[in-house]
């Protein structure tokens, strides 16, 4: 955990991402990135100088390997209040519309839940569990094929939402987060989503060609 922690750390005081009295939404899918990020913070609220609430957001997609059991016991073992809420993106993006690219969908019907939920539990922040490798690939592939060298800001303010996105792991390598959750007998989601695997190999595809 102090590994996990120092790489939190660094990255919260670098970007000023927590301030006295914030309420920060965890946003828990159950892999092993967010569920890192939610045992750092809840161990961050013992010594941080600064005081802040905590709770855990899970959007269920609908998929029947969603395991609520999982994030329920996760959430309980860390004291940290868990809100489950339904989105239906399956049913919506996969049988309705049968999305050919239904990424792009899915995330908006999951962006727009979490927010509601952000929104009327009182909360002012929303971490998101994007880690060191996630921040690199989004950068390659901006610079590849958007010209640009852009990638995921670590503190952003939405306007619509009055909310503050925070992303806590950019300085944490993923195999550092695989170690830690393995060392530690962590149980985690399977992947639940049957694009996971085909955007993976879409997305090595076009950094290799």
């Amino acid at each position: 955990m102090q590994q996990i922690l120092s790489y939190m750390r660094k990255a919260i005081n670098d970007y000023n991402m927590i301030e006295e009295g914030d309420k920060i939404a965890v946003a828990l899918s159950g892999g092993k990135d967010s569920t890192a990020m939610l045992m750092g913070f809840r161990n961050l609220q013992i010594f941080f100088p600064k005081k802040f609430e905590l709770i855990a957001i899970s959007i269920d997609p609908g998929f029947e390997f969603f395991d609520r059991s999982i994030l329920q016991k996760t959430c309980e073992k860390l004291e940290v209040k868990l809100i489950i809420e339904e989105s239906h993106s399956k049913e919506i993006v996969f049988d309705i519309r049968k999305e050919k690219n239904p990424c792009s969908l899915c995330a908006n019907i999951r962006r727009g839940i979490l927010n509601s939920v952000v929104n009327r539990e009182g909360c002012n922040k929303i971490a998101l569990g994007h880690n060191e490798d996630d921040v690199l690939e989004t950068f390659l592939l901006n610079l590849f094929y958007a010209g640009n060298m852009n990638t995921f800001a670590p503190v952003s303010y939405m306007d619509r939402s009055k909310v503050t996105l925070i992303r806590p792991l950019i300085y944490a390598p993923e195999k550092d987060i695989k170690k830690f959750i393995k060392k530690n007998n962590i149980e985690i989601m399977p992947k639940n989503c049957p694009m996971d695997r085909k955007v993976k190999k879409r997305r090595y595809k076009k950094i290799d060609s």
